[in-house]
Order: structure tokens, then C-alpha cells, then sequence
């Protein structure tokens, strides 16, 4: 009979081997005939940054609430640096790149190729793109959509984060530099939204702020063909939002409305008050409301304040069941946490930004784990954005769009092999994730 010293002993080896074990059940090669179908779904990209088109000398400051032009140099991802040789490939696809490396006179005939597509294409560069990449609809995340990004192919989120901001924001600035960079921008946008409810100023009283601002703000944002809000709150402060009673909110405003610098707490009180009317107005109006989760960038970012679970008490109250959430980049690094949040029958979550964070193999084990527990919650997106001149946005949703478009073989090939789908299941499965969840979502076909 085995001592307690030995049983812990031999427990103590299965966890070990089950640690060792499991980083190698990624599924190493996909389906064909799997993968060949994957390849031609018309995709519905959930989540992007796409560039409008502009005219000589322009350029496109609408891409984001929170641009990150000024922020201090910080590391990018491996695969996000302009010396990654994957991008070769989505210049021989789109551009007819006819070389392997990437020396600076291969990448003037890139430039020049670019230029010849752009003026060729026209305000149809960006539908040209996604028919390229098989994707069928794009949300464009963006303060406005602009040139050449129109529906039904291009659908409007737009940025909401300025409404949380309505009193001083000098003391919140100083924090750190990062938030030095972003505070200004919402400041801008609060200021646009003010200008268009015929404000210079946010109105004294409370209520007018919420009647006369808010909701107007939201309306016209409906009206003007939003699918859904985004919330970049986690740039700005961590996601643990509470639920203050009004008389709280209403007392900060009215204390610091006309000036002076609200102490932490306080502004923080109002802000979750804010943040769950908008979230109620937007479930009224049919908007989902879309958060950032998991890592960022900047130097400053923080990531355990962007940690998904911090917004269970806003997945679970009762006012807010009307009202879709949708985790963005699916809290990455926290993609367990996020599958723990697809209980809520409100919660859904794209795998955005983990497509160049990470390789096709680790992706699939995420892809995987979330089809196994609620398939129907599974979101695609590219988060496609321009990194640099060279790289452009095209290029970035090529690179998110094939590896996702792995991963997901990869992650249902597996589950064919294991016995836990069918092929006709696993075609299925492929459909919902790639484009029929989001259009139901969204109830955009």
C-alpha cells in the first residue's frame, strides 16, 4: 500500500506531465479539403482599423479615437515589425511583389506598385482589398468612416469613451506619458460631440448632459449607420467599472462641471456611472458596445486593468441583458477568462490581434478551447491597421486574415481527429465563425 508521501509524489508527476503534455496538442497540420473551404468563406471582419481613401498631400487622422502617433518608442510584436518577412507574402498577393527580401530598392518597386493600385482602384481601394481577402463586411472602427469605406461592405463602429470625459482631465494626464498622448484626443472628440448637440461646453445641469448630449450622441451615431460603439477605456484606466447610484454622479458633475480637478475617486464614480447609461442607451437603440481587452499598446499600457473579468459586473446586471457585449482581441493574454465570460448570454468575442500577436498553432488552441465550450459567442477579426508607410492596413488584414484562417483549420481539424465533430459539423463550425455569428449579431447579412 503507497504511503501519503508517495501518492503526493505521484500526483505531483501527472500535473507535471499534464503542463508538459499539453502545450504540444496543437493540432500541427490542417484538413486539405478543411482548409481550402475555410480559404474561400466570405468572411465578416469584426473588428478593424481600416484607412479611407485620400487625395495628394492628405492624410487620414480619423483611423482612431486614440491615435498613437507621440507615444515613447516601446517593442513591438514579432510579427507586427516591418522586417517580418510574412508581409513578403502579402505584397506578392496584392501587389505582385516579385521578390523575397525586402532591400530598399525591392521596396521602391513596392512603393511604386502601391501607388499604381491606388490610382487605379480609386475610391474602390478598400472594397478591393477585402475582395482580395475574401472578407464580404468589415467593421470599420472609426470617428467617422470617410472616402471609399461605405456600407453594405464597410460597417461603423464609432468611439465613445469621450462621453465618460466631461470634467477636467489635467490631473488624469499626468499619470503616466501615455495618457499625456491619449487625454487630448478625447478632449477633441468630446468637443465634436458638444458642437453637434449645439453645446461649447458640457451643460451645467446633469440630466441636460445626458438628454441634450448623450443620448443624442448615440442616436445620431445609430442614424448614421453604427452597428455597434467602442469603448478604448482600458488606454485610459482599468475596466473596473461599479455601479454608483445617480445622486453620486449627479453630485461630482454639478461640484466640478464649471471647473477645478475632480479627485480620483470622485471623477472615477461618474465615469462608471456614465459608462452603464451608455451601455443601457445602446442596448435600447440595438448597439453593441465593443470593449479593448487584454494587452495594448504604449510602454504604459495596463494589462491586468484590461484583464475581461474585471467587467463581469457590467455582464451581469440585470438593466443591461438588452445590451450585447463584445470582448475585443478576446482579452488576450486572458483568453480563458474570456471563454469563462461567454456564460453571460450577452457575451460574445473575436480573436482580433492574436492573429499577429501570435502564430496559427497557438491561436488554434484558443480558436479550439472557445468552440468547444459556446461556438455560437466566436467572432473573426483582423484588427487591421497601418504600421508604417510599407506596411499599410491592406497588409496587416492580409497577415490577420491568413492566420486565422489556419488557426481555425487547424483548431477543427483537430476536433475531427479527436472524434468530437463531424467534417459536415467542422464546415459548419467554420461558417459561423467566419462570418454567420457576427452577421446574426449584428443582424447584418
Amino acid at each position: 500500500m503507497k504511503t501519503i508521501k508517495q501518492l503526493l509524489m505521484l500526483l505531483q508527476c501527472s500535473l507535471l506531465m499534464c503542463f508538459l503534455i499539453n502545450p504540444l496538442h496543437a493540432q500541427t497540420a490542417p484538413d486539405p479539403a478543411l482548409l481550402a473551404e475555410i480559404d474561400q468563406i466570405k468572411a465578416f471582419d469584426n473588428h478593424a482599423h481600416p484607412l479611407k481613401v485620400v487625395g495628394a498631400g492628405e492624410t487620414d487622422t480619423e483611423y482612431d479615437a486614440l491615435p498613437p502617433e507621440g507615444l515613447e518608442d516601446a517593442p513591438l510584436p514579432l510579427r507586427l515589425r516591418p522586417d517580418n518577412l510574412e508581409l513578403v507574402g502579402a505584397w506578392r498577393e496584392l501587389y505582385g511583389y516579385g521578390f523575397a527580401d525586402m532591400s530598399e530598392a525591392h521596396l521602391q518597386t513596392l512603393r511604386a506598385a502601391k501607388q499604381r493600385v491606388a490610382r487605379a482602384q480609386g475610391d474602390n481601394f478598400p472594397n478591393w482589398v477585402l475582395d482580395w481577402l475574401h472578407i464580404e463586411t468589415m467593421l470599420a472602427n472609426r470617428i467617422v468612416l470617410g472616402r471609399g469605406l461605405a456600407a453594405p461592405r464597410f460597417r461603423w463602429v464609432a468611439f465613445d469613451d469621450a462621453l465618460l470625459l466631461p470634467l477636467d482631465n489635467n490631473a488624469l494626464k499626468q499619470i503616466n506619458p501615455d495618457y499625456r498622448v491619449f487625454y487630448p484626443g478625447e478632449e477633441r472628440l468630446l468637443k465634436r460631440y458638444l458642437a453637434a448637440a449645439n453645446y461649447d461646453a458640457p451643460p451645467a445641469q446633469f440630466a441636460d448632459y445626458l438628454s441634450k448630449v448623450v443620448t443624442p450622441t448615440l442616436e445620431g451615431q445609430k442614424r448614421n449607420g453604427a452597428v455597434a460603439i467602442k469603448f478604448e477605456a482600458a488606454y485610459l484606466r482599468a475596466l473596473d467599472f461599479a455601479d454608483p447610484p445617480e445622486a453620486e454622479a449627479r453630485r461630482v458633475y454639478a461640484r466640478y462641471v464649471r471647473g477645478g480637478e475632480p479627485p480620483a475617486a470622485e471623477y472615477k464614480l461618474l465615469q462608471d456611472y456614465l459608462l452603464r447609461y451608455v451601455a443601457r442607451e445602446a442596448g435600447r437603440l440595438g448597439l453593441a458596445v465593443h470593449f479593448h481587452t487584454g494587452s495594448g499598446i504604449g510602454g504604459y499600457f495596463g494589462v491586468s486593468g484590461s484583464n475581461p473579468l474585471l467587467l463581469e459586473p457590467l455582464c451581469n446586471d440585470p438593466a443591461l441583458r438588452k445590451t450585447n457585449f463584445v470582448l475585443i482581441h478576446g482579452g488576450y493574454p486572458f483568453a480563458r477568462q474570456t471563454q469563462a465570460l461567454f456564460a453571460k448570454p450577452n457575451v460574445y468575442a473575436d480573436f482580433s490581434a492574436q492573429t499577429f500577436v501570435t502564430y496559427p498553432r497557438e491561436l488554434s488552441t484558443v480558436i479550439r478551447s472557445w468552440l468547444e465550450f459556446m461556438p455560437e459567442k466566436v467572432l473573426f477579426a483582423t484588427d487591421a491597421f497601418a504600421v508604417t508607410p510599407d506596411v499599410g492596413w491592406e497588409d496587416i488584414a492580409w497577415l490577420s486574415n491568413h492566420t486565422a484562417r489556419r488557426a481555425l483549420a487547424l483548431a477543427l481539424t483537430g476536433m475531427m481527429q479527436d472524434g468530437e465533430i463531424t467534417r459536415a459539423r467542422a464546415r459548419e463550425l467554420a461558417h459561423m465563425v467566419l462570418h454567420d455569428n457576427a452577421a446574426k449579431l449584428y443582424q447584418v447579412q
